[in-house]
């Protein structure tokens, strides 16, 4: 049986056989992770209640981020983030088009501006090759067909990369969700929950009146973002890593430079950072924004360098592996530092890609917050983490490309999901 959306509505089509009934399920978070989650669970007939603490959805690293549908180009080969990766930025072009959704396949140029760079170009090129990802490697003049304005000593041309409204997936998820019998609470915080016998007890804040409720469900999906390890702890799981909070801040290209800009423009990734770098987007509802870079922020959700939460900052410094992680990044992370500081830093990196690019040409624009899991040792968890416990499934780590590959996510969630509810 299929409904409106073309989707297959008939849960014995879906459901392991050893499930039977509906099953009431809550779905913590109202970001892209959780609501694709929520409805795919939803469709299948589960009964699905999804609790969001903000009053709206898409608000924090969905709702601020750069839009971009990655292809699956910088990722080790077998990871989740490769496999998933790369089947979401056809699964997510494919979802917004059918769905009416703001989209475009524009590809990008990531473009080497020096001879090292250009050594490990050809390294991210053969990663490419082997996720599946279609490349092609481009001379200086073959580059400028796609860019005029750039100076490059070589490039690669990915043509699946593209840009949609994450803001508008999460909108029609959630409409999803609702069409399939399911809930969307707004303004609703998950405490605490643990399971007693067969059942799932949550405690469940009401933000604006601070009450508090219990809801009792089969099991619960925790997609926690910017608080993933907090609510996996209040959950009795042990998340495994701590959750710090990078900032990256943005600038939109002013129309002169950006007139200059025609899709998405890339540096090579310095493999002594672990972030991408500033990089050129033009949006999918037009305009070009330049960033982000990556400074660690005082607060989880501190979009400004004002913002300060002290438990935030103390759960940071009292982690011993972000001081092993600054110890081995001092001249990169030192230097994100300065730049978030000075426009004509800034302006300088842009450069790079686009010369001529001035501190005149940058406007602010808002800034997000990548909720980046750590481990003691100081490594950065490099891929997709999940943690599962009889009845409930957690998503701890899911830094870019969790956006582009949030419908694959949702479908190893609910693999994740049917794991643990047979094992309980």
């Amino acid at each position: 049986m299929l409904d409106a959306a073309g989707q297959d509505r008939d849960p014995a089509r879906h459901r392991p056989p050893d499930r039977g009934g509906i099953v009431r399920i809550i779905v913590v978070g109202g970001g892209i992770i959780g609501l694709a989650t929520a409805a795919r669970l939803a469709r299948r007939g589960d009964d699905v209640t999804v609790l969001e603490k903000e009053p709206e959805l898409a608000l924090h690293q969905t709702g601020r981020n750069s839009g971009v549908i990655h292809s699956g180009l910088y990722y080790a080969p077998g990871s989740l983030k490769a496999r998933l990766g790369t089947a979401g930025a056809a699964s997510m072009t494919q979802f917004a088009t059918e769905h009416g959704i703001a989209v475009a396949t524009t590809g990008k140029l990531v473009v080497a501006t020096s001879a090292d760079e250009r050594d490990r170009l050809r390294t991210l090129a053969e990663r490419g090759a082997t996720n599946g990802v279609p490349v092609r490697e481009l001379d200086p003049v073959e580059a400028r067909e796609y860019e005029p304005d750039i100076t490059c000593v070589g490039a690669l041309r990915v043509e699946t990369t593209g840009v949609v409204d994450y803001r508008g997936v999460c909108a029609v998820l959630a409409r999803q969700v609702r069409a399939a019998g399911g809930t969307v609470l707004l303004g609703r915080a998950l405490r605490t929950a643990c399971v007693i016998g067969t059942q799932v007890h949550a405690e469940v804040d009401v933000v604006d009146t601070r009450e508090r409720h219990e809801l009792v469900a089969d099991a619960i999906v925790v997609c926690g973002g910017l608080h993933a390890d907090r609510l996996a702890l209040a959950c009795g799981v042990d998340p495994g890593a701590r959750i710090v909070p990078f900032r990256g801040e943005y600038f939109d290209l002013a129309p002169r430079a950006a007139d200059r800009v025609r899709g998405l423009v890339y540096p090579v990734p310095d493999p002594r950072f672990p972030f991408l770098g500033v990089h050129l987007t033009r949006g999918v509802h037009g305009g070009v924004h330049a960033g982000p870079n990556a400074v660690l922020a005082l607060a989880r959700e501190g979009y400004r360098r004002r913002d300060v939460a002290w438990r935030d900052v103390v759960d940071a410094a009292s982690w011993p592996g972000l001081w092993r992680l600054a110890g081995r990044n001092l001249a990169p992370g030192a230097a994100e530092v300065v730049r978030s500081v000075s426009r004509t830093l800034f302006a300088a990196s842009v450069a790079r890609l686009l010369p001529g690019t001035t501190a005149d040409d940058l406007h602010p624009a808002p800034a997000g917050v990548r909720a980046q899991a750590l481990h003691r040792d100081g490594s950065l968890v490099d891929d997709f983490l999940l943690r599962t416990a009889p009845r409930q499934v957690h998503v701890i780590n899911a830094p870019s490309p969790a956006a582009t590959a949030s419908l694959e996510i949702a479908r190893h969630v609910e693999a994740e999901l049917d794991r643990t509810m047979a094992a309980a």
